[in-house]
């Protein structure tokens, strides 16, 4: 609570109407070190079962396209087929995508499908492209097997085992195979494999959400927080509620200006909180001591709002926004 109120008060000296930041400070935090132990046990699971696998699927955030994408990954890669599904495409802003794909096309990144796995959108590209990069690259030990084994791999909670789920949904109409949930480090282990599809046979491999044991630079990681990649209280969600209406002025994507009835968008996180507040509800009882003893009194809970503002982002309430 301390913190949030210093970075309101922070926030309100630093900002001015009809003005935003050209430039985000990070106040010296390092959010470069969460690297939990069941990460490093997945990605010495996952180099095993690499021998295994004819494909490799990269499951990655459409908010977040060209951040965030973990390094050690690409090693994991080696000379395997490699598709990168760009899942939650429908949060992310779609004018953006072309733009991406040069980018990503200009790392040797060709083939991407953004797709909403939730909603089983365009998840039904996923089968033959695998088919065909398979049939069309060495298969070496696994020359002679009829059946297609691929590794599902991707940073914590990017969907990974969404994409599962709505790939046997679409080709052998069965249900949930393999857990899900909105926090991160849902899969903790390299699981076994779990048939997706019949003609042609094929096996998908989920494996755990891996970061990088350290990140590039503190806004990759600031972005994977706010795309639900690590876990708030790490980061603090009070910073975190700050960059976003940083982002979201960045990219002037203004919506929030009226699902929280503010006059005008502004840069500063104290103002936007009070009308998150204020419009959602968030009140606390505090206890005020007086010269007749101890009062609760009711005020607003600028922590519970910062929390409210990532939800609304996460959810897409806030309109379609890609952050890189």
């Amino acid at each position: 609570m301390r913190g949030c109120k210093a970075l309101l008060r922070a926030a309100a000296v630093g900002s001015a109407p009809g003005r935003f930041r050209e430039r985000f400070d990070f106040g010296g935090r390092d959010v470069a070190s969460w690297f939990p132990g069941h990460m490093a046990k997945g990605l010495r699971q996952m180099r095993s079962s690499l021998r295994r696998a004819d494909c490799l699927i990269e499951v990655h955030d459409a908010r977040i396209p060209l951040s965030g994408r973990n390094p050690i990954l690409k090693e994991v890669l080696g000379i395997r087929p490699h598709i990168l599904v760009l899942n939650k495409m429908d949060l992310a802003d779609p004018s953006r995508q072309p733009t991406v794909l040069e980018h990503l096309k200009q790392q040797q990144c060709s083939h991407v499908v953004f797709a909403d796995c939730k909603r089983d959108v365009n998840v039904k590209k996923i089968v033959p492209m695998v088919a065909n990069l398979v049939d069309n690259s060495p298969r070496y030990h696994r020359a002679e097997s009829t059946e297609y084994s691929i590794l599902v791999i991707g940073v914590p909670n990017v969907g990974k085992s969404s994409l599962i789920n709505s790939l046997r949904r679409l080709h052998l109409k069965k249900g949930k195979a393999t857990p899900v949930g909105g926090d991160p480090g849902i899969t903790k282990a390299v699981l076994t494999r779990i048939q997706v599809c019949e003609k042609p046979l094929m096996y998908l491999v989920d494996t755990p959400g891996v970061l990088a044991p350290k990140l590039g630079d503190v806004e990759t990681g600031m972005k994977l927080a706010l795309c639900g990649a690590i876990h708030d209280h790490l980061v603090g969600e009070d910073i975190m509620a700050d960059y976003l209406l940083y982002a979201l002025n960045k990219q002037q994507q203004f919506r929030y200006v009226q699902r929280y009835g503010l006059a005008e968008a502004c840069d500063d996180i104290g103002l936007v909180l009070r009308h998150v507040a204020l419009a959602q509800g968030r009140m606390q009882k505090v206890k005020v001591l007086t010269g007749t003893g101890n009062v609760n009194m009711m005020m607003l809970n600028y922590p519970a709002a910062a929390y409210e503002f990532l939800r609304d982002f996460r959810a897409g309430r806030l309109g379609r926004v890609t952050l890189d």
